[in-house]
């Protein structure tokens, strides 16, 4: 049987569930990953929307496309797909990239530690993976600069009344409100509902209210929330729950005050988080930050050296976390399936 399109793809999670795309689309133009980033999704945004919506994918889902890196200091490169965005960068997608390309052979590996830099569509991000009889145990990746856009601020939003909140850049726009600002909300798994309304009506108030501007990826705004909190785990230093949107947030339908909660720590939420606690004196360079996810595992970050991004200071962030393959895919088009696109419910969906 012939098919419209034929993806080969690897499953793996760091409690976030992670696709990556081996095989199966052709050509994409462009000189950097960044230029086919932006063509694929101005040209060919079908293979995000068929890997992430339904019956394929579902709300936490993300996915990678592994294509040959452009720069010539790279192994591989690869574009990032969420539900409502393609991220310039995304730090449990790196880990998981990292360590698909080295448990399938697609970058040799060398025990006990594997070094080469993987090309993000935000530039080439230093990866060190240690590995012991052919598994990665560890991925530690050198992200793009982080900076703190907003410290601070308070905004309204509606339904939930005024919010303090901190705007920071680890590789996507953050607005992070602490989480003891609303009354019994707790950072665990039985939450989750009130985590996701909460956090997208901060998200959504913080677009209107706090305008912002990546020297380098114009037209970039605040695409994520995070709350932030204490932990009682004596492995982490803090705890957050960052929501993923899944569709456009309406104050006035309660039904769209949804996402889906991020698995994982979240890497570059932790490159913010830890951006913003710099700009406010409470982490030092080289300073171990241990940042804990929803489901309990860790991620631990470190800011390596000072930067400057246009007219902001920044700092160098490193992450240091795991992921786990759990499957391999085959996944097609039937020439009769009349949902080309994938489809949405309102039953999970925003």
């Amino acid at each position: 049987m012939t098919f419209k399109r034929t993806f080969h793809a690897v499953e793996t999670h760091s409690g976030e569930p992670m696709r990556v795309i081996t095989g199966g689309v052709p050509h994409i133009p462009g000189n950097t990953v960044y230029e086919q980033m932006k063509w694929l999704e101005e040209n060919d945004d079908q293979i995000r929307m068929l890997m992430l919506r339904e019956p394929r994918g579902y709300p936490p889902l993300c996915c990678n496309l592994v294509v040959p890196a452009k720069h010539p200091d790279a192994a591989a490169g690869y574009i990032i797909m969420e539900q409502v965005e393609y991220p310039v960068m995304s730090g449990g997608n790196t880990i998981s990239v990292a360590t698909v390309l080295l448990e399938t052979g697609m970058i040799p590996m060398q025990e006990p530690v594997t070094e080469f830099q993987l090309e993000a569509p935000a530039g080439l991000i230093g990866i060190r993976a240690e590995c012991s009889n052919g598994k990665v145990t560890s991925v530690t990746f050198r992200n793009v600069p982080a900076f703190a856009a907003h410290i601070e601020k308070v905004i309204d939003v509606p339904h939930l009344g005024k919010v303090t909140v901190d705007v920071g850049w680890g590789g996507m726009f953050y607005v992070i409100a602490d989480v003891r600002q609303f009354k019994g909300l707790e950072l665990k798994p039985e939450h989750g509902r009130e985590i996701t309304r909460v956090s997208a009506l901060i998200l959504k108030a913080a677009q209107e209210q706090l305008p912002v501007a990546h020297p380098h990826y114009p037209g970039y705004g605040i695409t994520i929330a995070q709350l932030s909190g204490p932990t009682g785990n004596p492995n982490a230093d803090w705890k957050n729950a960052v929501t993923v949107a899944s569709g456009e947030i309406d104050f006035d339908n309660p039904a769209t005050w949804t996402g889906a909660i991020d698995r994982c720590p979240c890497g570059t939420g932790t490159s913010a988080k830890m951006a913003t606690l710099h700009a406010k004196g409470q982490l030092d360079l080289n300073q171990p930050f241990r940042h804990e996810g929803v489901l309990g595992t860790v991620f631990t970050g470190n800011l390596v050296e000072q930067a400057k991004i246009g007219d902001f200071e920044a700092v160098v962030p490193t992450i240091s976390g795991r992921s786990w393959i759990y499957g391999y895919n085959t996944y097609v088009l039937d020439p009769d399936d009349p949902f080309v696109n994938g489809f949405t419910m309102g039953d999970i969906w925003a």
